[in-house]
């Protein structure tokens, strides 16, 4: 269970617009990590707080398969993500290096910046603390879970 504050993004937020593509050149993601979300908030790297959570819309993480645009994110401190939807690649680069990704179709509609959620990924409940309510999310299946407590997939397979 995670507890964390919104960061709202749209339909359609791909890795281009999660780190810029001239930002590609940059030695290691902790330098490029300040440059998160440039096109759509500028200051978004200054203001994220570690454990904070992204609520995206539709087809989340869509564009390029750059591992870089979820490992931006999670050195930040995003604790995890959730969206309408993901771009398939998006969702499995998200898992392979231990950041959690979950589907809730109708949790976009209700929540806005600031708002604090509580996540429990293994019963695929995820609450509202401002509303005050619940809402259903997919539960990971315990494969997935095993790979986020291993902090990845390297981790997970190191451990066998």
């Amino acid at each position: 269970m995670i507890k964390g504050r919104v960061w709202k993004f749209g339909n359609d937020v791909d890795t281009d617009q999660i780190i810029p593509s001239q930002y590609m050149l940059l030695s290691t993601i902790e330098e490029m990590k300040q440059f998160a979300f440039e096109p759509l908030d500028k200051d978004f790297a200054s203001k994220v707080s570690l454990g904070d959570i992204i609520v995206g819309g539709e087809n989340f993480g869509s564009g390029s398969s750059r591992e870089q645009a979820p490992l931006v994110l999670k050195a930040l401190g995003i604790s995890s993500i959730v969206a309408k939807s993901f771009a398939r690649i998006f969702f499995r680069n998200a898992i392979n290096i231990g950041l959690p990704v979950i589907v809730c179709k109708e949790i976009y509609d209700h929540v806005e910046n600031e708002d604090v959620l509580e996540i429990d990924f293994s019963r695929g409940i995820i609450k509202s603390l401002k509303a005050d309510k619940q809402y259903t999310s997919t539960k990971l299946p315990e494969h997935v879970i095993k790979i986020l407590e291993a902090n990845g997939l390297i981790g997970f397979l190191n451990q066998k």
